[in-house]
């Protein structure tokens, strides 16, 4: 499908040439993993209030959210802009931030989800077909998830499904907006801005961004740094899929799934006590930004059949 590529600069839109895509300065990865089957659009954004006029063209304000509207655009911004944390998200009023904090996490939250289900509509319908076998790059795909998924299977048989099944599933975007923006301060933390942290997922080496204070007995560690607010996301949805701390998470997940009932932020929150230090208090903080925003609704929400948006902030 063709790829289009425009610039907003608060004008009416024009294309893009490509010597304008590059001071844009957009990974290639992004442009290709964005336009894997459907047309993209290239946004340039220098100011808040473009960003602010970005949201009303898409009919995605609070007021059209109010308005029962529960389709969103695949807006994907490419960073974290900078001026957020040190001018914007002071400048304008709490209840701002919020709506567009939330405005920009909800669709990467449901793009990474949409890859997942991908993955786990597949998963079943290989499963249905394992009677009559499975082909030579069927098995490949099938030990490439194993492998990515953590499942130690020597048989592809009923259970090494079902443990995938089990781990390849969605997050609730509530859930997802609660720890975000619990974890990075609504997106204003110095990890967000230099490494488009979002869950402050720990690394090690020179490549991880270091604290101030770093604690003794813990190596040279650091938080995980990504190229894009995208990656943070899918790396955090993998995460919870995956690490062993979270079992319970998917165990509950998988009851739900199998009682016919909804997959809730409020649900799973509760089975997050690992994830944090602060363990029970963590997820009262969770359960209590999620009720207090109203994000249940947002578990209601659905990507556009539109283009991918990516939204270049220009410091």
């Amino acid at each position: 499908m063709k790829t289009i590529l425009v610039l907003l600069l608060a004008l009416p839109l024009m294309s893009c040439s490509p010597e304008e895509k590059k001071q844009a300065e957009i990974p290639d990865v992004v442009v290709e993993k964005a336009a894997e089957g459907r047309d993209t659009v290239i946004y340039e954004i220098a100011s808040f209030q473009e960003a602010a006029d970005l949201i009303a063209r898409l009919k995605y304000t609070p007021e059209d959210w109010q308005a029962g509207i529960r389709e969103i655009p695949r807006l994907t911004w490419i960073k974290v802009p900078e001026r957020w944390r040190t001018t914007t998200s002071k400048e304008i009023e709490v209840k701002v931030k919020k709506q567009i904090f939330f405005r920009v996490l909800a669709p990467l939250t449901l793009q990474c989800n949409e890859e997942v289900l991908e993955n786990r509509e597949r998963l079943q319908s290989m499963l249905k077909r394992l009677p009559e076998g499975i082909n030579s790059d069927e098995e490949n795909w099938l030990r490439e998830m194993a492998a990515a998924y953590r499942v130690e299977s020597e048989e592809i048989n009923q259970q090494f499904f079902q443990e995938l099944l089990t781990k390849v599933d969605v997050i609730p975007v509530s859930l997802a907006l609660a720890q975000s923006a619990e974890e990075s301060g609504w997106g204003t933390s110095r990890f967000a801005a230099e490494g488009n942290a979002l869950f402050g997922q720990w690394a090690w080496g020179k490549d991880a961004m270091k604290p101030k204070e770093q604690r003794e007995g813990m190596g040279d560690y650091g938080l995980r740094k990504f190229d894009t607010p995208i990656e943070s996301m899918g790396a955090y949805i993998h995460n919870l899929n995956t690490h062993p701390a979270y079992a319970d998470l998917r165990k509950r997940r998988a009851e739900l799934r199998e009682a016919g009932k909804p997959i809730t932020g409020q649900e799973l929150a509760n089975t997050l006590t690992k994830y944090s230090e602060r363990g029970a208090e963590y997820v009262e903080t969770l359960q209590s930004i999620m009720r207090v925003n109203h994000l249940a609704q947002a578990d209601e929400a659905y990507l556009s059949d539109g283009p991918v948006i990516l939204v270049v902030p220009v410091e």
